[in-house]
């Protein structure tokens, strides 16, 4: 399973030699081993890095298990550096070199698909599930107390007296806000020690309403969707519930914030919307959120003393006076600069933004 933690360890790793970052489609309904193992074949066919590529064709030959719908592979031979992660979402073909891993796609996989908490919740029971870059990874149950119905009548029927509707009526209650109560505590400690990103909270709207608001408010912030279902639906069918709401949310929490970066550049405050304003900031350590498209590319030059990026050809560095050496991405060093700082990455899917919006911003500390 690929973690933060993994995405920090190749954030880190720089090396004077050559690192050979490898994407692989292995999705079943693609075919099998045998169609895949050519088509990595032809990726490599120009890359000449023979250490490397030994190392990679070891693995894949026979090592990796094909569990997964993608897989990602990462080879420094002289650095000694090998590390692999099977992914169950699919992912795009993808050969890179340079002196570090290529870790744009596997930021956005970890921003779309990664840190899903979900609770399916009842009068009585609770569902927990951890779901990560598409698998279900753990699942928990909390049973609270049974909801006892009394037979109406054989007493007095006056308000709030044993037998009447309204005592009836606040029992049953009574029981139900407790176990969504407990539930909701029990949940917050499920996040909690699962490093939950996001929530999703299934159930009728007045069963996840009463728990919502039984969560801690730290919790309360994270929740980005809810959803019916009946809490004993298949894992396949939590998934894809969960992820038609999670998508959503995404859509529309992406919409905001390119709509918050668009209206802070035009007042001149916390906000960029081009590529060369972008690379600045990430330079002065300025972004707190880093956006672009998916897919989006954007050759440049990079510093070979600090490291300063832009689109510019400059004959030396503003900031160090070292010279410039010419990049295929700067996109993909922004993404790795910002991370490594503690920003954070998200990556536009479609959705539609304003014209005044290209393909590349961000929404800045100060």
């Amino acid at each position: 399973m690929f973690t933060e933690q993994d995405l920090r360890e190749l954030l880190e790793f720089k090396t004077d030699s050559k690192v050979l970052s490898i994407y692989l489609n292995t999705d079943p309904s693609l075919g099998s081993a045998d169609a895949y193992k050519p088509r990595l074949r032809s990726m490599l066919k120009d890359v000449d890095l023979n250490e490397d590529i030994q190392n990679i064709e070891q693995y894949i030959n026979f090592e990796f298990d094909w569990s997964g719908r993608g897989v990602a592979l990462f080879s420094c031979a002289e650095e000694d550096f090998f590390r692999t992660f099977s992914i169950a979402v699919p992912i795009r073909d993808r050969v890179h070199i340079s002196d570090r891993p290529y870790v744009k796609p596997l930021a956005d996989i970890l921003d779309f698909y990664g840190g899903y908490g979900i609770a399916l919740v009842d009068k009585i029971d609770t569902r927990l599930l951890y779901f990560h870059l598409g698998e279900i990874i753990e699942e928990q149950e909390l049973s609270g107390e049974s909801v006892r119905r009394t037979k109406r009548g054989g007493g007095s029927q006056s308000p709030g007296r044993r037998g009447g509707i309204a005592g009836q009526t606040n029992y049953a209650e009574e029981v139900v806000e407790r176990n969504i109560k407990e539930a909701a505590e029990f949940a917050a400690h499920f996040f909690s020690e699962n490093n939950i990103r996001r929530v999703l909270i299934g159930g009728t709207e007045k069963i996840v309403t009463i728990f919502r608001s039984h969560l801690p408010k730290s919790w309360q912030s994270l929740v980005v969707g809810t959803f019916p279902i009946n809490k004993n639906a298949s894992q396949a069918e939590i998934m894809e519930r969960a992820l038609q709401a999670g998508n959503e949310a995404e859509r529309v929490k992406q919409t905001k914030l390119v709509q918050q970066i668009i209206t802070s550049e035009a007042k001149g405050q916390a906000g960029v919307i081009n590529l060369e304003d972008t690379l600045n900031a990430v330079h002065d350590g300025r972004v707190h959120t880093l956006i672009f498209r998916e897919g989006y590319q954007a050759a440049g030059y990079r510093c070979t003393g600090c490291g300063y990026l832009t689109t510019e050809v400059l004959r030396s560095c503003p900031f160090c006076e070292n010279e410039f050496e010419q990049i295929p991405d700067a996109v993909e060093l922004a993404v790795r600069r910002v991370l490594r700082d503690g920003g954070e990455v998200e990556v536009l899917r479609d959705i539609e933004v304003e014209k005044d919006f290209d393909q590349v911003g961000a929404l800045l500390r100060y």
